[in-house]
């Protein structure tokens, strides 16, 4: 049984854990305290779920989701992370980031600057388009005609393909928008980010039709 480690216990990271667990995949999760803070939210999760510190959480995972924002100067565990891919959730927020200087100008994305943070690791956008709820709500078999799609970028496709298969287990299809260099095309604002619940044929055209704007 595949283990997944997670970065970051809030809202994201707790969904996408309840619906790790679902598929049959075993959970480590870490937050930016102390593992024994988590102590309800393990309960919640059940046997298959324990907590560690974002060292320990990245060790321990076959691969890794970070579901924090990124920081200009990088705090993640890089050598814990080196070799694995790792899905990034982030959405550039300046609001709560403050103004990043390389995003702004367009020279680079948030998850480009996340694979140099980490530069032995194999990053992969994951979902950064979804309210963390609806990853279990919206699910839906895969012969179902309502079925959703989501967005993956990575400059590796070892990674798209592990985030396919993930996608495919949580109950959505899958639309590879890579590299990393074009995942501005979910990013806050674009149509693929604003109208959120799209199948695989209405994502393509939403992300065809975003317009970089360069502040």
């Amino acid at each position: 049984m595949l283990t997944l480690g997670i970065i970051g216990a809030g809202e994201v990271g707790s969904h996408v854990a309840r619906a790790a667990i679902a598929s049959g995949y075993n959970v480590v999760i870490a937050n930016s305290r102390e593992p024994e803070t988590l102590i309800e939210l393990i309960d919640e999760l059940g046997p298959s779920a324990r907590a560690e510190t974002a060292a320990g959480a990245a060790a321990a995972g076959d691969f890794v989701v970070i579901a924090v924002p990124l920081k200009v100067v990088n705090d993640m565990p890089v050598e814990e992370l080196a070799g694995k891919v790792v899905l990034d959730t982030n959405n550039y927020m300046i609001w709560r980031d403050g103004n990043i200087p390389a995003i702004d100008s367009g020279e680079k994305t948030v998850l480009e600057l996340r694979q140099e943070h980490l530069p032995t690791s194999k990053v992969a956008q994951a979902f950064t388009h979804i309210q963390a709820p609806r990853i279990i709500r919206w699910a839906k078999p895969k012969d179902d005609p309502r079925r959703l799609a989501l967005t993956t970028s990575s400059n590796f496709p070892e990674a798209v393909e592990f985030v396919t298969k993930l996608y495919d287990q949580f109950g959505f299809d899958t639309v590879d928008n890579s590299p990393l260099r074009e995942s501005w095309r979910t990013a806050p604002g674009h149509p693929a980010w604003k109208n959120e619940r799209q199948t695989r044929s209405e994502l393509i055209a939403d992300l065809a039709r975003a317009q970089r704007v360069i502040i």
